[in-house]
């Protein structure tokens, strides 16, 4: 990563010493200086004094305004870009994001993907609360091409799901996943929709493992998704909230009742 030039990627220390960097030592207010660098770059954007696309000041005179060394300023810097607020581009110096929900949220998968196995049905839990409103909202926003799209989407999977064995699970997933997208983005939200995306990722293994196990809950589950994209044709949000509760639920119960399924299983 360069930040105007530099290389904040190099031993705070040249590895001669195991003196700790100098980033490490906290603050008096207890805060350690790369603390200040987030906190201090989050206060700039909110307060108006960066945007979206906006260019840092150079790292001397950005690191003498927050009162932190350049290896603080580097450090916070690394930290910002992982979570999709900066981003640095190769000799010209680090930008602010374009801050979009999609950039903001991606990091929570991170944390989805640490979660225990006890907690996995929790996830399934706050998706099927997400996406019903997400259903809700796209009945009454969805448009004739997002339609032909979610419509198309279950055409072409519908011999794949309807088929009387030797399922193709992994496409049926696939188009599983990106059924849900379109709705997600129909909801015209894109906070909401970033963090249904998210979710549907990390619980994948869980619904394949389900059709892999319940044959028929793959022709089911097809049919389940026809009936919410009629609700979505006839902009019906109360019917495609519940349409979508409903389907969402029977994976939910059923992984809540496999008390003997195994950690890799889910």
């Amino acid at each position: 990563m360069i930040i105007d030039g530099l290389e904040p990627n190099r031993p705070y220390n040249d590895g001669m010493t195991s003196v700790p960097p100098a980033h490490s030592a906290p603050t008096a207010g207890g805060q350690s200086q790369t603390d200040v660098v987030l906190q201090g770059i989050k206060q700039m954007i909110t307060a108006g004094e960066l945007g979206p696309g906006s260019r840092l000041p150079i790292e001397k005179d950005l690191a003498v305004s927050l009162g932190v060394s350049r290896g603080s300023l580097r450090e916070g810097v690394r930290a910002l870009c992982i979570m999709g607020v900066l981003e640095t581009r190769q000799g010209d110096g680090t930008y602010v994001t374009s801050l979009d929900s999609s950039l903001l949220l991606a990091p929570m998968g991170f944390m989805v993907d640490l979660q225990s196995p006890e907690h996995r049905h929790d996830l399934h839990t706050v998706r099927r609360i997400l996406e019903t409103e997400a259903a809700a909202r796209a009945a009454l926003s969805i448009t004739d091409e997002q339609l032909v799209v979610a419509a198309d989407i279950l055409s072409a999977v519908e011999p794949l799901a309807t088929a009387d064995e030797d399922l193709d699970h992994d496409a049926i997933m696939e188009a599983d996943i990106a059924f849900h997208h379109v709705i997600a983005q129909a909801s015209n939200n894109s906070a909401l929709a970033a963090l249904i995306d998210a979710l549907a990722n990390r619980t994948q293994r869980a619904r394949l493992w389900l059709g892999l196990h319940n044959h028929g809950q793959v022709r089911t589950s097809h049919g389940e998704h026809l009936a919410i994209l009629g609700a979505l044709r006839e902009h019906s949000p109360d019917r495609a909230r519940l349409l979508m509760g409903h389907h969402l639920l029977v994976v939910e119960d059923y992984f809540q009742d496999q008390s003997a399924i195994g950690d890799d299983d889910q």
